[in-house]
This record gives structure tokens, C-alpha cells and sequence, in this order.
């Protein structure tokens, strides 16, 4: 299964590299835009990663036109900050129709970036087949980026040498090294740095929906 998975992940990268956006990529500018702590950023993509639905709060952060993120694939806003890893995880887990949550750093079309935890609802149709991936927002909490920031930098040098297979250990070490694993490191991170703590067994956060049980977003 793990083979599958990571062989549906490589061909879901390379799609997505070759379907480059016709606009040409900006240049990172390092200035961060400070989202509205109220704001949700929601995008829903076909399973190949295709953009077919974005909110105002999604259109109004990224910088591009509605029409320019529309059909485009979703690493349109991805920052070359962030770890390759990071997305093979999150790529594994929703087609294995389980959630996960994450830090990541976007790039707007200006240059410069910002920080949001996403979130997952998988969408089936009646056969259980996956059709669509709900993908929901929050701006990331500013002292729990400053924690994973230095992770994340250390797993793109990793992967920069010697490729994403030794940044996956590397993560796999880390966590170990904490006596705890993703899922658990990465909540504890945020409730942290909210004051909130959602109910529920690790069972029910796997396949639950993380905005729903904090926020009430689904």
C-alpha cells in the first residue's frame, strides 16, 4: 500500500510540474502579508490537484485573479521555502481518505509569503470514490511558525543534498527524538499558541475534520 501510495504521490508531482501556470512564477520577496485572524482561505481541487473552486479570502491572499487560479494547479502559490516532504505527507494521507494538518508557506503572486495551518475534508460520491478535496485555512499561529520554521529549513537542506527520501528520515528522527509522532507534534503545536483544546480520540482527529472540532468550519 505504502508503495502505491508513494508511486501515486510522484506521478501527482511531476502532473503538477508540467502543468506549469502560463504566469510567469514571481520572485520571493521577503515580506510576509499579515492575513486577517478571522479570514478562512478555502479551495476545493479535483484529485489531480486542479484548482476548481477558491473563496474571496483565498483570492484576496494569494494576490492572483480568481481566473488566473482557476484551472491552474495548486502549487501556483507554493513557496520554494517549503519541503517537499511536507506535501508528499499530506498527499498520502488524503488519498488514503484520512486528514492531516499542516504548516504551510504560501507565496502570493507579489513575491512575498504567508503562513497558514490547512486543513482537509476528503469528498466522495456514493461508491466511495474520492472526487474532490476540500482544502480550509487559518492563519498559523506567529510563535508556532517561529517553532517549525528552523524543521523546515532543515528538511529542505536535506532534501537539497540528498533528496526527499533522507528528509522523510530525518522527520521520522525528529519526532522520534520527541516521543511523539506527526499528527500529535503538530496539534500540541498549535493549541499551544491558540489556548484551545478540541475533544476527541486519535482515531476520530485522524478522520475528523481539525477546523470543526476547533472552530466550528467545516
Amino acid at each position: 500500500m505504502t508503495n502505491n501510495l508513494e508511486k501515486k504521490w510522484e506521478n501527482h508531482s511531476n502532473e503538477n510540474q508540467k502543468r506549469k501556470p502560463k504566469l510567469v512564477s514571481p520572485t520571493p520577496v521577503d515580506r510576509e502579508i499579515n492575513l486577517d485572524e478571522n479570514s478562512v482561505l478555502l479551495s476545493i481541487t479535483d484529485t489531480r490537484g486542479v484548482i476548481e473552486y477558491c473563496n474571496e479570502d483565498f483570492v484576496e491572499s494569494s494576490g492572483y485573479e480568481e481566473y488566473e487560479l482557476v484551472g491552474s494547479g495548486h502549487n501556483i502559490v507554493r513557496h520554494p521555502d517549503m519541503p517537499r516532504v511536507i506535501f508528499k505527507l499530506m498527499w498520502e494521507r488524503i488519498q488514503n481518505k484520512e486528514n492531516i494538518i499542516a504548516f504551510v508557506k504560501n507565496m502570493a503572486k507579489t513575491g512575498r509569503y504567508y503562513w497558514v495551518m490547512t486543513d482537509f475534508v476528503v469528498k466522495e460520491n456514493d461508491k466511495g470514490e474520492v472526487t474532490n478535496y476540500k482544502a480550509l485555512r487559518k492563519p498559523a499561529p506567529k510563535n508556532a511558525v517561529q517553532e517549525i520554521i528552523p524543521l523546515y529549513k532543515r528538511l529542505r537542506e536535506i532534501e537539497d543534498l540528498n533528496g526527499i527520501e533522507a528528509s522523510e528520515k530525518f522527520l521520522k528522527g525528529f519526532l522520534d527524538s520527541k516521543n511523539t509522532n506527526y499528527d500529535v507534534y503538530i496539534e500540541k503545536l498549535i493549541t499551544d499558541n491558540i489556548g484551545v483544546t478540541a475533544p476527541g480520540t486519535e482515531e476520530g482527529k485522524k478522520k475528523g475534520s481539525f477546523f470543526k472540532r476547533f472552530f466550528g468550519i467545516e
